[in-house]
């Protein structure tokens, strides 16, 4: 409300290249090249837990219950955190270049992952089972979000489009043409 800093996150080694509040807004969970994922809680900057990866973390997100975390690498893996502790939950695997964005289902039960090898991917969020493989992109997938229902999932390649899929069948639905240029982001309106 009145531009103050509240508080100062600090202890990366590199640069934070993400950073996203918790439902409840009582902490930020942040993704930096030091491959590592750090909560943090926002009234005192004090760190809360850590996630650690073999490379570079390109993103990091909480759960919509604020329970969990999930963070994507470089290491071609994204990975599901217990986001009060330090404890993996399950890993991700199957890409076979590094991982950008990853985000949860509005249920809190799949993730969905973006990947430089041209693809995205949906997973069950507690085994970690590949549900859907959401193949057709020529270049790097740079970001990829589920629809506020959950069914669909969008994408958006260097390719220069952007896509729609069926979440749950890796489906394709559409492809949203025109750009000239790499589109880095695709999100659903909320309805």
């Amino acid at each position: 409300a009145a531009g103050k800093q509240i508080a100062l996150l600090t202890g990366h080694q590199g640069n934070v290249v993400s950073a996203a509040f918790s439902p409840d807004g009582q902490r930020v969970v942040t993704a930096s090249y030091d491959g590592t994922a750090r909560v943090w809680d926002t009234a005192t900057g004090k760190q809360i837990a850590q996630f650690t990866h073999q490379e570079w973390v390109n993103s990091a997100a909480f759960s919509p219950d604020g329970q969990r975390a999930v963070t994507a690498s470089d290491d071609r893996t994204a990975r599901v955190w217990d986001a009060a502790t330090d404890k993996q939950i399950v890993q991700l695997t199957g890409h076979q270049e590094g991982v950008g964005p990853a985000a949860f289902s509005p249920d809190g039960r799949r993730v969905v992952t973006a990947s430089a090898d041209s693809t995205a991917r949906v997973w069950d969020a507690a085994t970690g089972k590949q549900i859907a493989h959401l193949a057709g992109h020529k270049f790097a997938v740079n970001s990829a979000a589920f629809s506020p229902d959950g069914q669909r999932a969008v994408t958006a390649s260097d390719d220069k489009t952007a896509r729609v899929w069926d979440a749950a069948t890796g489906i394709h639905i559409a492809q949203l043409t025109g750009h000239q240029g790499n589109v880095v982001s695709a999100a659903f309106s909320p309805d």
